[in-house]
């Protein structure tokens, strides 16, 4: 029931479709649509997997997307984001204190502000909801990118706290990352949508429903989303697990950083009989890869030794993990905004495999006034976590002109340096819109510079031939490529139909 005064804009929560329910006939055919058809070998590969995040109706059953006013639920307590003094200014927290009304802001006085990652809770006053549950989203910097996520986690894993605590029935989350925090909002998503799930899952037992409040421009990246975390069928569990980022966090959602994973012994230095080579060694690799965590001799001397000849092939590769590993510290430490700002590498959809597709925008990299390392960098962080399962890249050379092609000993440095896990999971490479030119490069390349590669290189003339691997909508294309292949191909396309 509402509370006495309550306007007639509020929104009952009962009343909103949740998650286990199509909101209609388009919503089931939009879910048909984005899951592909597979083909065997998909299908047994997916089969053979567990997903982290399987199919619960009685979990979908208490989870709503509503798009509108978080300010408006009539829920037992609504979510706040705000800054460190809790008088931040942005579309929530106006809404929240327009409604609350003058009440809310004195009794913000008394808290005396709240850290990043925390959350305290208020009166709702003359809001529907009883109460109101303020939390201070972190500042994003990629330079300090796994600080943010573990305090944007902490947010929402101490508002289910709160809620868990205080009995509450329901709970109507906002997005606890405002544009002034600068924080990627596909980034937040998937930190918000799993901590949920993993409360739900261990401690929600008595929480009957979480409402996730979103805005026009966030409600399609929590629609793109949400299946991962909530699929709503077994088949749409399967079909999302290619999609779920490699790093999903530990049982509570926490995010993980291998190299704080250190473990410590009950009693240090008494290790039992029967702990053998293979113990050991486990637990070193808890504590680190460096040349010292890990009793290796002179690393100085064992790169001259490679250099000669002399070293095992198992300590080149161990020589070159350590090579990786310090590209990828520069790498995540780095502020590679400038490069990110070209739009020259990017993720989009899947192939009809259901492997994840790398666009790369030959005609976005100015080669002449770039600093090539910090593109190096930046395709390193960004490609991490993708090759960790199979993917595919396309690469659009479309209008690519001299100055900004790739100089083959940069291509060759960056394939020394890539992890073996790059090369090993990349299962093709397409080439739309080759010139002579370049078709005659990559030959040489792929067979004189670099080996096991030539076979995965496919040259495609056309999209629609790209269109046999990924289908359209799975592949975000710029559209100076969309007017280049209609206005060059365009013969070719009327040929193909008058040949039907």
């Amino acid at each position: 029931m509402d509370p006495l005064g309550a306007r007639s804009q509020f929104v009952e929560v009962q009343t909103l479709p949740t998650w286990d329910q199509p909101q209609g006939v388009q919503d089931e055919v939009d879910r048909e649509n984005q899951l592909p058809e597979e083909d065997e070998q998909l299908t047994n590969q997916l089969n053979s997997l567990e997903s982290p995040f399987p199919f619960r109706q009685d979990i979908n059953r208490k989870i709503v997307l509503f798009n509108g006013d978080v300010a408006l639920l009539n829920c037992t307590a609504i979510v706040n984001t705000s800054n460190e003094t809790l008088t931040d200014k942005n579309p929530v927290s106006d809404s929240i204190h327009r409604y609350a009304g003058p009440e809310l802001r004195d009794e913000l006085l008394k808290l005396k502000g709240c850290r990043t990652g925390e959350a305290k809770m208020t009166e709702g006053f003359n809001l529907a909801a009883r109460f109101i549950i303020h939390t201070v989203g972190p500042k994003y910097k990629a330079k300090y990118r796994t600080a943010a996520e573990s305090s944007l986690y902490s947010c929402y894993r101490n508002v289910m706290q709160l809620s868990k605590e205080h009995a509450m029935a329901s709970v109507g989350l906002c997005v606890v990352s405002t544009v002034k925090r600068a924080y990627p909002l596909e980034d937040a998503t998937h930190i918000a949508l799993r901590t949920v799930r993993r409360f739900l899952e261990n401690h929600g037992e008595n929480i009957e429903t979480v409402v996730f409040a979103v805005s026009d421009v966030e409600e399609p990246v929590y629609r793109k989303l949400m299946p991962l975390y909530y699929p709503c069928s077994k088949k749409e569990e399967k079909i999302s697990l290619p999609l779920l980022p490699a790093n999903i966090g530990n049982a509570e959602g926490e995010p993980v950083v291998p190299e704080r994973q250190i473990r410590i012994a009950e009693k240090p230095g008494n290790l039992d009989d029967d702990s053998g080579d293979d113990s050991l060694q486990s637990n070193l690799g808890l504590v680190g890869s460096h040349a010292f965590a890990r009793m290796e001799g002179d690393v100085d001397k064992q790169r001259k030794l490679i250099l000669q000849g002399q070293v095992s092939e198992a300590a080149q590769q161990k020589q070159h993990q350590r090579n990786y590993n310090r590209w990828l510290c520069r790498a995540r430490a780095e502020d590679l905004s400038d490069i990110a700002a070209l739009k020259a590498l990017y993720q989009t959809g899947v192939d009809l495999c259901g492997r994840t597709v790398m666009v790369v925008v030959g005609r976005n990299i100015p080669v002449a006034i770039i600093d090539m390392e910090k593109a190096l960098l930046y395709f390193i962080h960004v490609m991490d976590h993708i090759t960790v399962k199979e993917y595919v890249m396309v690469y659009f050379h479309t209008l690519t002109g001299e100055h900004n092609y790739l100089d083959t000993d940069f291509l060759k440095k960056l394939y020394d340096i890539v992890d073996a896990k790059f090369k090993k999971n990349l299962r093709a490479f397409y080439f739309v819109h080759p010139t002579f030119r370049t078709k005659v490069s990559t030959w040489f390349f792929t067979t004189f510079s670099v080996s096991g590669l030539k076979e995965k290189v496919h040259h495609i003339e056309n999209l629609q031939q790209l269109f046999t691997c990924i289908l359209p909508e799975q592949i975000d294309i710029p559209p100076f490529v969309l007017e280049y292949d209609t206005r060059v191909n365009s013969p070719y396309y009327t040929a193909q139909s008058s040949g039907l």
